[in-house]
Formats: C-alpha cells, sequence, structure tokens
C-alpha cells in the first residue's frame, strides 16, 4: 500500500516535533502530501470568571497559536520540499483523538503520524493518552513516534 496523504497532528512539543520528522522523511521517500492538524480547546464562556470579550480574546489568541504552530510546521516542511496542507480544528466536547480520527477521514488520508506525548493543562493540544486512543479508533494505520528520553525496549 502505498501513503499518498499523510495527517500529523501538531503542538509545539519536542515529541510532536519528532513525528513531524519522521512524517517528512516518509512523504519524501513516497511524495506523499503532508496534512498539518493543530487542535484548539475553545473553552465556552464562563459569565462568572469573565466577559464575553475577554472569553473571545481568549479564544482568538488560542487560534492565532494553532495558527502560528501550523505555520512553523509548515515551512519546515516545505523548505525539505515536501507538499503540505494545514488544518486549524476545533474541539467542542470530544477529546482531541476524536478530532484526530474524524480529520483523518475528512482529510482522505491513508495514515497518521504522531507523537506519543504532547502537553496538557491550557497548552494541551494533543497527544498523551489521546495517542492510544487514536491508535484504537483510526480506521487507517496509524505511526506512532516516540520522544527522545523514551526508554528503548
Amino acid at each position: 500500500m502505498t501513503y499518498r496523504r499523510l495527517l500529523v497532528p501538531m503542538d509545539d512539543s519536542p515529541t510532536a516535533q519528532r513525528g513531524l520528522g519522521e512524517a517528512i522523511a516518509l512523504a519524501r521517500e513516497l511524495r506523499s502530501t503532508l496534512v498539518l492538524l493543530h487542535v484548539i480547546e475553545l473553552m465556552p464562556m464562563m459569565p462568572e470568571v469573565g466577559t464575553a470579550e475577554a472569553w473571545e480574546a481568549i479564544r482568538e489568541g488560542l487560534k492565532a497559536t494553532g495558527q502560528r504552530v501550523l505555520d512553523e510546521a509548515g515551512r519546515q516542511v516545505r523548505a525539505a520540499g515536501v507538499a503540505c496542507e494545514t488544518v486549524l480544528g476545533e474541539l467542542d466536547a470530544r477529546r482531541p483523538a476524536d478530532v484526530i480520527v474524524d480529520q483523518a477521514a475528512a482529510q482522505r488520508c491513508d495514515l497518521i503520524v504522531m507523537g506519543t506525548h504532547g502537553r496538557r493543562g491550557i497548552g494541551r493540544a494533543l497527544l498523551g493518552s489521546d495517542a492510544e486512543l487514536v491508535l484504537r479508533q483510526s480506521p487507517v494505520p496509524v505511526l506512532l513516534v516516540r520522544g527522545a528520553g523514551a526508554a528503548k525496549t
């Protein structure tokens, strides 16, 4: 089987960068297109915490940060001579893994390449236990890339 479109979930973690590096190498070899995905969590407004304008500013900031992650990753991909597209995905009440699997189908990708651990907290974008969920839920093959500090087995 030849992989033509590879979905690469991205955040700004070192592990996501390792996943991107593997995806670039694979795409160069196979002459594939990379579809870079960044998932942002759009928090619902909580009136007791702030105004609608304040919440909208936070949401816009998250979108801008996500777009910067995609723009930087896209520059790396294009500099390596690989075609790429970018998608800024949004969470509603779902987990990042659900968005990743849905986008793999929506973007007609035939392989997902992702790091095993991303960030948590407000900067949380994609990975960690979500990598396992993607592996379990994905209808297409998944290549998981371990972080630099991962134990060798």
